[in-house]
């Protein structure tokens, strides 16, 4: 009889698929429960990038430090979210980015090798994943596109379209790296829309 817990819930949210308690528990065996405190970092540039990690509860980002020292934000994951260095955990590589928890964090990881194993004992989660990083994809390629073609207004209430609440959790200058822009720029736009819903 198919059932659920809500540990494959919680991961699988959104998947209209019923599971057996054999699929469950083996899916279970593969997922590593970790907790992180505010400031960590989960993964340094130059590491190998072994895992992805299911957000539980918690914030956190990516980001990229330049040649010149410049942190670029290029993610913020909330609960529900998956976040990795996806260049390094797909390509084998090592990573380019650095993973910190914003807030403290608990998190589900998952090797790469257990994620096959997973798709090969159960192939519905596959179609399940490739649905979910479809629409990463085309998140990513959206924001790009917003990068070349909006104005800074116009990429920040996306922003806070996309991420709700977050800004709660994140500081200024995260939501400007992510932005593309200074905090100063960032306060400016604040209080311009502001002053448009008084």
């Amino acid at each position: 009889m198919p059932t659920s817990t809500s540990f494959i819930h919680e991961i699988y949210h959104g998947d209209s698929l019923s599971y057996t308690k054999e699929e469950i528990r083996f899916i279970e065996s593969k997922y590593e429960k970790v907790t992180f405190c505010k400031g960590d970092i989960v993964l340094h540039a130059n590491e190998k990038v072994d895992h992805q990690y299911f957000v539980s509860t918690g914030c956190l980002r990516t980001y990229l430090i330049s040649k010149s020292g410049k942190e670029h934000t290029v993610q913020f994951a909330i609960k529900g979210w998956w976040i990795s260095d996806y260049i390094g955990f797909f390509s084998e590589t090592n990573a380019t980015l650095f993973i910190e928890c914003i807030e403290d964090a608990t998190l589900y990881k998952v090797s790469r090798d257990d994620v096959e194993d997973i798709f090969n004992k159960v192939p519905k989660t596959e179609r399940f994943i490739r649905k979910k990083l479809q629409r990463s994809f085309v998140s990513f390629q959206k924001r790009i596109l917003a990068n070349l073609s909006q104005t800074a207004k116009e990429r920040y209430i996306n922003f806070t379209n996309d991420y709700p609440n977050i800004e709660q959790f994140v500081k200024n200058y995260h939501i400007a790296s992510y932005l593309g822009i200074t905090t100063e720029s960032l306060s400016r736009i604040r209080k311009e829309i502001a002053q448009e819903r008084s």
